[in-house]
C-alpha cells in the first residue's frame, strides 16, 4: 500500500488504496475538484468536516481546504444567491442573508399548502417516539425520510433536541407549533395511537444487523 499523501491525517487514510484502484478522478471531472465538493455539499443538510470532504472526493485535505476556499471566495465575487460557510467545524451551502425575504416569503408560502402523505406519516412516527433519530424514522417508514424531515423542519412543526450519546445521530422531536396547530397541551394530549405504530426497537435490531 503506498504512503498517504503527507497533509491526510492517518484517520482519514486509514483504508487508503493504490492509485490504480481509486473509483474515480477528480480531474476527470469537468468542474474538477471543485466541482466535485460542490456535487457533494448540494446533498448535505448538516455542516460537513473537511476531512469527510477529502475522504469522498478522494483527495488530500490541503487540496480541499484550498478549493473550499476558492469556493468561498467566487460565490461572494459572483454574488450568488448562496454562498459557502464554515460552521461548527463543518462546511455547507447557505442562503445568502441579503436575499432572506425572499427565502421567507417563499417558506411562508410553503406552510399554506397541505401535508403530503408521506410528511403526515413521517410526523406521527416523531410525534409518538421523541426524540428519535431519523434512522429510527426511516426504519419505521420503511423508506427515506430526509427530504420529509427537511419540510417538517422548515414548517416548524418538528426541530432537533440533541443528539443520540451512543451514535451522535441527531434527534428530533415535535414543536410548540406542532401543539398548536393540534390545539394540545402537551405531547401527553397526544391521542393513544402508539399502539398501532411498528415495533420500532425490533426494526432497529434489523436495521443494524444488516449494517453489520
Amino acid at each position: 500500500m503506498s504512503d498517504p499523501a503527507p497533509d491526510v491525517a492517518p484517520e482519514a487514510v486509514a483504508d487508503a488504496v493504490p492509485e490504480d484502484q481509486l473509483a474515480f478522478d477528480v480531474a476527470d471531472f469537468p468542474g474538477g475538484i471543485r466541482g466535485a465538493l460542490e456535487a457533494v455539499l448540494m446533498v448535505v443538510d448538516e455542516p460537513v468536516t473537511t476531512m469527510a470532504l477529502a475522504s469522498a472526493v478522494e483527495q488530500p485535505v490541503g487540496d480541499v481546504e484550498e478549493a473550499l476556499a476558492e469556493l468561498e471566495a467566487g460565490y461572494a465575487e459572483q454574488l450568488r444567491g448562496f454562498t459557502l460557510r464554515q460552521v461548527g467545524g463543518g462546511w455547507r451551502m447557505y442562503s445568502r442573508h441579503e436575499y432572506a425575504p425572499v427565502v421567507e416569503k417563499f417558506v411562508l408560502d410553503g406552510q399554506q399548502a397541505r401535508l403530503t402523505q408521506a410528511s403526515l406519516e413521517t410526523l406521527a412516527v416523531i410525534a409518538y417516539r421523541q426524540p428519535v433519530s431519523r434512522s429510527r424514522v426511516a426504519a419505521v417508514r420503511g423508506v427515506n425520510v430526509d427530504g420529509v424531515i427537511r419540510t417538517l423542519l422548515t414548517r416548524g412543526l418538528i426541530e432537533e433536541l440533541g443528539q443520540d450519546e451512543e451514535s451522535t445521530a441527531t434527534l428530533y422531536g415535535t414543536t410548540s407549533y406542532f401543539l398548536e396547530r393540534l390545539g394540545l397541551q402537551s405531547i401527553d394530549d397526544l391521542p393513544a395511537l402508539a399502539p398501532y405504530l411498528p415495533e420500532v426497537d425490533v426494526l432497529d435490531e434489523i436495521a443494524e444487523g444488516g449494517r453489520a
